[in-house]
């Protein structure tokens, strides 16, 4: 599992920043954005960890790039006056899958549940040595806590971004690819607004 590594850095930064714009939870330098941008960016995270599982991956995006925006700012209806504008660079390191996976995960917390137990399972086993609490495997879920336990002001911040309907175009982008992944089709995880098997 790549985890941390400063390789996917750029793209958890620009994809989360993506996410944030699009999905606005207040007007920037406010208690509400940066609390919906923290729940963007632990999607994101757990999104980045899986489309990119090893070392190996993290360094060949690295290499050749995630893609970029377009796709996603069509859906979105966010396109930029000028994307080749100073400072819309940072648009290029947008990871599309990374972000439909995360609008996934952020809309449904059955899924989300999922996706960081399956980012836990996946960690190498810590070694003896001692090690700052928020990385061993047992205190991951509390680095993703606002993402799996939001509190009534994170859901406040993130109304707009945690809502079903305003992100079904971009979670339904890559849906089935996180779906098959997690092994949640089989386990009656529906699309986003459908009834779950019971």
């Amino acid at each position: 599992m790549a985890g941390p590594s400063t390789a996917l850095s750029p793209v958890i930064a620009a994809s989360t920043h993506w996410l944030a714009r699009a999905y606005p939870g207040g007007e920037s330098n406010t208690v509400s954005h940066t609390l919906a941008e923290l729940q963007a960016r632990q999607a994101v995270t757990v999104a980045a960890w899986l489309r990119y599982p090893t070392e190996i991956d993290a360094a060949l995006v690295a290499i050749a790039g995630p893609g970029g925006s377009a796709i996603l700012d069509w859906k979105a209806g966010s396109e930029p006056d000028d994307e080749f504008a100073e400072g819309e660079g940072w648009r290029t390191w947008v990871d599309e899958v990374v972000v439909s996976w995360a609008a996934c995960l952020l809309a449904d917390p059955l899924l989300a549940r999922r996706g960081v137990d399956s980012v836990i399972a996946a960690l190498p086993m810590p070694d003896s040595r001692p090690r700052p609490a928020g990385r061993r495997a047992a205190g991951m879920s509390t680095e993703f806590r606002r993402l799996l336990q939001p509190d009534n002001r994170d859901r406040e911040a993130a109304a707009l971004l945690r809502h079903p309907d305003l992100l079904e175009p971009i979670a339904a982008l890559h849906r089935d690819t996180l779906l098959y992944l997690l092994g949640a089709e089989f386990d009656g995880l529906a699309p986003l607004g459908m009834d779950r098997a019971l």
